[in-house]
């Protein structure tokens, strides 16, 4: 009778440098897509804003001139 050992080919355990390269690999693109997304969103935001007119600006506490630095300021762009 074979062992289970003896059925299954040999296959040597992955190496720790590999598992850490594809690890930060993932942990990079991660990163990089939330980092897509904020900026999508910031975009987004300030797309709507800028078509308001400086009096709703102005009641919102928002100015023209200062309008973008507001908006990147108030988003999550960190990553």
């Amino acid at each position: 009778m074979m062992t289970m050992d003896q059925h299954l080919p040999h296959t040597a355990p992955p190496d720790a440098a590999e598992h850490s390269m594809f690890a930060s690999f993932w942990s990079g693109l991660a990163t990089w897509i939330r980092a897509c997304g904020n900026a999508y969103v910031t975009s987004a935001i300030y797309a709507d804003l800028s078509r308001l007119s400086d009096v709703e600006l102005k009641r919102r506490g928002l100015s023209r001139e200062t309008l973008a630095r507001e908006v990147f300021d108030s988003s999550d762009h960190r990553g």
